[in-house]
């Protein structure tokens, strides 16, 4: 079935931006953006999803190979010992002494869905043959895998899970613009501009699009 997502801004990238505006996705692909009005009208028998803030493209994490590799996100049930943020450095190097190849990839598919909830539709690799459980792992998710160099150097030290922390705008974090035609990648913030998705204030990611699917909603 054919869907509108509809927001009060939407950032095409490489394009104007779009008030008022619908993005429109026919399986995994995107078959309009523009104007809320004129998107409905053209598509009448179309599933609407309307959303607060603005949509954007699916952003690039850029160290989601240490996300996955050298961080340990904990399970739910094991957050009143751990907490619920990845585990970086002696925290993780501690844990993964005592980690089997089960608690291991349940570690890389917590990381891979909470890259969704940032609203990440790609991911800086590769992802090679040394390390097959992983590489499974990502293609199985979705997420695209980018081999070029990152378009902003990547910092060092604790890997965040928000694109936006390297400190690139959203030129250069977006995974790919918005197209009609192209792949379905968006994600949506709840905030009421593109400058509101930079610094250190509340960037809440509300839905996250893979291909056409509704991957990530916040309640």
């Amino acid at each position: 079935m054919l869907t509108i997502h509809a927001a009060p801004l939407v950032l095409p990238v490489g394009a104007a931006a779009v008030v008022d505006g619908a993005v429109a996705v026919d399986g995994d692909r995107i078959a309009a953006i523009g104007p809320y009005e004129e998107v409905a009208a053209a598509h009448p028998a179309a599933r609407v999803r309307r959303w607060p803030g603005l949509i954007a493209p699916g952003l690039r994490q850029d160290r989601a190979r240490e996300l996955l590799t050298r961080c340990y996100h904990p399970d739910p049930r094991e957050a009143d010992e751990l907490g619920e943020l990845p585990l970086w450095g002696e925290d993780f190097e501690r844990i993964a002494v005592a980690t089997d190849a089960t608690r291991r990839a349940g570690s890389v598919r917590r990381g891979l869905q909470r890259m969704l909830r940032h609203g990440t539709t790609h991911v800086a690799g590769p992802f090679g043959a040394d390390d097959p459980a992983l590489r499974t792992a990502v293609a199985r998710s979705g997420l695209v895998v980018q081999v070029a160099p990152p378009p902003v150097p990547a910092r060092e030290g604790v890997p965040d899970l928000d694109p936006f922390a390297a400190g690139g705008d959203l030129a250069r974090t977006a995974g790919a613009p918005l197209t009609v035609g192209g792949r379905a990648d968006l994600a949506v913030f709840d905030v009421p501009d593109e400058a509101a998705l930079y610094g250190d204030g509340p960037r809440p990611c509300v839905a996250t699009v893979l291909a056409g699917r509704l991957v990530h909603r916040a309640r």
